[in-house]
């Protein structure tokens, strides 16, 4: 897996109570391997190439758990980040980067999400995320 380093720790996996995990990555690549890693953890995911393409989508009121990269085409991450916020949409995000600055990461923490993670991700790290940013949705 392209973006995934290999660890020994196992998912926590499962379905989330209500909705699906979103990706929202302008590398096809890594949707394609995020989608792949969720889907053999059994979480329900789709993915989407832009922030706008996702808030456009059907799966905007049925997210249970975001993974948000920060550098996108148009509207980027933290903008996404912003508007939901400000539309009162209470989405955990968890956000990747392969450019991850200290200000991009107060900027995103600051703003609720529930991780900030450096590409690659490791899964361990991954999934451990995703288990949180569930818990505290529901």
């Amino acid at each position: 897996m392209e973006i995934m380093e290999q660890d020994a720790t196992a998912p926590v996996a499962g379905k989330t109570p209500q909705g699906h995990i979103s990706v929202v990555d302008d590398d096809a690549s890594i949707r394609s391997a995020l989608k792949s890693l969720m889907r053999s953890a059994c979480y329900e995911v789709e993915a989407f190439a832009s922030a706008e393409e996702f808030l456009a989508s059907e799966q905007l009121s049925d997210t249970a758990c975001l993974i948000l990269d920060v550098a996108l085409p148009g509207m980027s991450g933290l903008d996404l980040q912003n508007l939901l916020h400000s539309e009162r949409r209470h989405i955990p995000i968890i956000f990747i980067t392969a450019q991850g600055d200290e200000a991009s990461r107060q900027r995103a923490l600051e703003g609720g999400a529930v991780d900030f993670l450096n590409k690659p991700v490791r899964r361990a790290a991954l999934f451990k995320a995703i288990q949180s940013a569930i818990e505290a949705r529901y």
